[in-house]
């Protein structure tokens, strides 16, 4: 019975210590998403609630329109999505519902490999 007392701080500390390793890359991740948010903010992106009469309008032909997705159901509507050099901009059904930067890293460069 006393022997699991000595080892509760012993595996608090290693714990605690633990912890304080993975801080500056959850810090570095969070910066990473800050500043993301901050330069969409700069950016003059399509709004919510755009035709795409209108985003094709004011911002040109895409270079990319992906194939529709969805529409199988009420619950899961129509979703498309357009690709233009510095943003992509995703609709459900007809208007838009979010923009976002195209980012470098990779993760939005080749959709079609997901399935």
């Amino acid at each position: 019975m006393y022997k699991h007392r000595f080892n509760l701080p012993l595996i608090a500390l290693a714990a605690f210590g633990f912890g304080l390793s993975a801080a500056p890359a959850a810090f570095a991740g969070d910066n990473l998403l800050i500043h993301r948010v901050q330069e969409e903010r700069g950016m003059n992106l399509p709004a919510r609630g755009m035709s795409m009469a209108q985003v094709e309008s004011r911002y040109g032909a895409p270079q990319r329109k992906l194939s529709p997705r969805g529409g199988d159901s009420k619950k899961h509507p129509v979703i498309n999505r357009w690709d233009y050099s510095r943003f992509i901009v995703y609709f459900e059904r007809s208007h838009v519902i979010h923009a976002v930067l195209n980012t470098p890293a990779g993760n939005n460069t080749n959709p079609a490999a997901v399935n």
